[in-house]
């Protein structure tokens, strides 16, 4: 496997390049995971995956349905495939392991 090992100042160099907020370095098989850095406003829609969020730095509110928590550096929030979610009011440092993984829908119950 390629890119079984990339240290974080790697993987923060690409993001903010040509806007970019996000970047997925590291894949296999079925999972991705990679760094989320939103700015300004969050515009995420619901994926198609399960996915994990390990906040690594800042702040910030996360909506996941009609759920509203705050989170912050060593946090993991889980969202179900399909769920709504997004942060908001994040600070300005604010960033997070993002990981999917498994089929489309989601892992079953």
């Amino acid at each position: 496997m390629e890119n079984w090992l990339i240290s974080i100042a790697d993987i923060r160099a690409r993001i903010g390049k040509n806007g970019a907020r996000f970047t997925f370095p590291v894949r296999h098989g079925s999972m991705r995971a990679g760094l989320f850095a939103p700015r300004g406003v969050d515009v995420q829609q619901p994926h198609t995956q399960d996915e994990l969020y390990i906040i690594t730095q800042g702040t910030s509110d996360f909506i996941n349905g009609s759920e509203r928590k705050p989170v912050k550096p060593g946090d993991i929030l889980f969202v179900a495939a399909g769920a709504p979610h997004r942060f908001e009011d994040f600070s300005d440092d604010f960033e997070t392991w993002v990981i999917f993984w498994g089929p489309e829908g989601g892992e079953a119950q």
